[in-house]
């Protein structure tokens, strides 16, 4: 812990000489308590008996810590928990201060089996360079239950902390409990259901504690398509808000934050930083519009400048393009002059991953506040600073359809000062993220194998997906991919030709990924006599068949609104119809509050001997409710279904 954390800390807890602290619950230990198992919950496949987490907070004169408790028991009833549980992973370094590490099985006939530090291996994730630590249980049965037991000494958090008191397996009983000096004061909130807590102020001597205790929850299914768990299980949320001895109030605020980000960031440059800042900005393409002029500078600064977020090599601006990289601080400076230089309003916007973590903006915690955005408002766009595949009006959908933190400069009385007000973060629209499929199916030199043509614009968040490929593999790798993608429009055939426009990162946000295509169909023919059958269907490409066979629990959520149009063009030789051109009529759609917001409608026209097929299908909004799963489930099958249409090609 640095000096300056460390003396912060001191101050917060304020203590007096005789106010040194023991911890409450040093001496907890396994339960023999017998839990009986709710009807409700019998015939579960696995489920958490008890789940205590206890955080205490303990000062002396000269030091603070935080003590971490995880006590859970887990009662295992079938093959797949066996399976699941044979492995317990350790959630924890263990070089971290460790004070208490058990873990115990206790098998159907009452024997009790204790592992220790012999049991426990080491896993390590290559692909990422972590390493796990686990107990290997051996021995377990139906009807067992596995028993461990966690304390940890931490560093105290008390700028906010999120505790999820929910899983995907039900829980019989769980409670939460922080401890912590009663001069000290928190606020904290309790979400989906979870009941809220009790303070109880001087529980022991010199101690309060917050409490809560939840009786038979439910398990949520993780795996549920289109769903955010992470925002709907129970949780509890608490941050440090004052301190009674010394008259702190409101500690750890947006105000403050917001200062004190301004401060760090919008930094005035000596003439030497200046003039660098501008030698760089004459390198960069200059144009009228504000969201262009956005783009360029953007793309100019990534293509220049390496985010390393471990860099510690920079002493100024300046050094920044000496060594071409940056970490955050330094490389958010970069941005914010450069900016500055061309004279378009910056604001720094703190959020956090709405898959991750929700952002309660009517809980005011710095916890929230993870992850960087720049917001122009004059073009009304966001900028992604530290990911290099991404280019305005394009950010990572994740800190999208979600609030934030937005900070300012504002001038009063002639002193500049940072403003933070929250506001919703707007993903791009619908409109940006659009698909347009042209194909032609052309019969007339050989009915048995149909010349194809395919040509897709891919736009927005589709787009980047392959748009980012090129810049980042060896040309020869590149082409592999390319083949791979056409296969999923060619039926796994060869392609005659393959042509793509748009691709690399000069292009994402700016211009859509083009893929043209042509193959030979024979693959897609069958004969049924004198009939021809063509899988017409097939050539928009493989579509998603969306099944959940138990009842839906979470609402809809995707990542961000989506449009196609599809035109198929069929071009028959003169002696030829096709007998079943009404499978192409399609309808389904999803209305919210009255209105359409999710489509899947196909209809045709013929003229003589062609047929055109027109398709749309869109997803309009981000959150759907639960009450309409259904309906929504049907528009993303009818993709499916139209993928499986087959005509019938039979001579007039």
């Amino acid at each position: 812990m640095n000096k300056k954390k460390a003396f912060l800390l001191i101050v917060l807890f304020q203590l007096t000489n005789n106010f040194a602290q023991d911890l409450k619950f040093k001496n907890f230990d396994f339960s023999n308590e017998t839990i009986e198992i709710p009807k409700i919950f019998e015939n579960e496949n696995e489920v958490i008996l008890q789940k205590d987490i206890k955080i205490e907070f303990i000062a002396t004169k000269n030091s603070a810590s935080q003590y971490f408790l995880l006590h859970e028991k887990v009662w295992i009833n079938s093959d797949d928990a066996i399976e699941r549980n044979n492995r317990v992973y350790i959630p924890f370094r263990t070089d971290e201060k460790v004070i208490t590490n058990k873990l115990r099985v206790i098998l159907k006939n009452g024997k009790i089996i204790e592992l220790n530090n012999k049991d426990i291996k080491e896993e390590v994730d290559e692909e990422r360079g972590i390493k796990y630590n686990y107990y290997a249980v051996n021995g377990l049965e139906k009807g067992a239950i596995i028993e461990k037991l966690f304390l940890l000494e931490e560093i105290p958090e008390l700028k906010g902390k999120t505790i999820k008191l929910q899983d995907e397996y039900p829980i019989v009983k769980a409670s939460f409990e922080l401890i912590f000096p009663e001069h000290l004061l928190f606020k904290y909130k309790s979400y989906n259901g979870l009941p809220e807590a009790t303070f109880t102020e001087s529980v022991v001597e010199g101690k309060s504690n917050v409490y809560l205790e939840a009786n038979a929850i439910p398990g949520l299914p993780d795996d549920e398509k289109y769903a955010n768990w992470d925002a709907k299980i129970m949780m509890f949320r608490y941050q440090l808000d004052a301190n009674k001895i010394s008259g702190a109030r409101n500690l750890f605020n947006y105000k403050e934050f917001a200062n004190a980000v301004y401060e760090n960031l919008y930094i005035e440059l000596d003439k030497k930083n200046q003039k660098s800042i501008d030698d760089f900005c004459k390198t960069i393409t200059k144009t009228s519009k504000t969201a262009d002029q956005i783009w360029n500078i953007e793309n100019k600064i990534k293509k220049t400048i390496a985010y390393n977020r471990y860099f510690d090599g920079n002493k100024t601006l300046s050094d920044v393009l000496k060594t071409k990289q940056a970490n955050e601080l330094d490389l958010i400076r970069f941005y914010i002059a450069v900016f500055k230089h061309f004279n378009i309003e910056t604001q720094t916007v703190f959020t956090t991953k709405r898959f991750t973590q929700i952002f309660d903006k009517d809980f005011e915690t710095t916890e929230h506040l993870k992850n960087i955005l720049l917001y122009f408002p004059e073009a009304n766009q966001y900028l992604e600073p530290e990911s290099i595949e991404y280019r305005t009006p394009l950010f990572n959908f994740n800190y999208g359809e979600n609030y934030g933190l937005f900070i300012k400069e504002k001038e009063f009385g002639g002193a500049k000062m940072g403003i933070g007000e929250l506001n919703f973060i707007q993903i791009p629209s619908a409109e940006i993220t659009h698909d347009i499929m042209n194909i032609t199916v052309d019969f007339t030199k050989d009915i048995n194998n149909p010349l194809i043509h395919t040509n897709i614009q891919y736009g927005g968040y589709s787009a980047l997906n392959f748009q980012t490929i090129k810049d980042f593999v060896p040309e020869d790798r590149y082409k592999e991919i390319l083949k791979d993608i056409s296969k999923n429009y060619t039926s796994e055939s060869d392609y005659k030709t393959l042509k793509t426009e748009n691709d690399g990162t000069d292009f994402v946000g700016k211009k859509p990924f083009v893929l043209d295509l042509t193959f030979e169909g024979k693959d897609l023919i069958q004969k049924a006599g004198d009939n021809i059958l063509f899988k017409i269907g097939e050539t928009i490409g493989k579509q998603m068949e969306f099944y959940q066979e138990d009842k839906r629990v979470l609402p809809i959520e995707i990542y961000y609104p989506h449009y196609y149009t599809r035109v198929i063009k069929i071009i028959l030789p003169d002696n030829y119809t096709i007998k079943n051109l009404s499978d192409f009529n399609m309808n389904k759609s999803t209305d919210v509050d009255g209105k359409k917001v999710a489509l899947f409608e196909s209809s045709f026209q013929q003229k003589e001997r062609e047929i055109t097929v027109n398709n749309i299908e869109y997803y309009q909004i981000i959150h759907y409710p639960l009450n309409v799963f259904e309906s929504y489930k049907e528009v993303i099958n009818a993709a499916a279904d139209f993928n499986k249409i087959t005509i019938i090609l039979t001579k007039k």
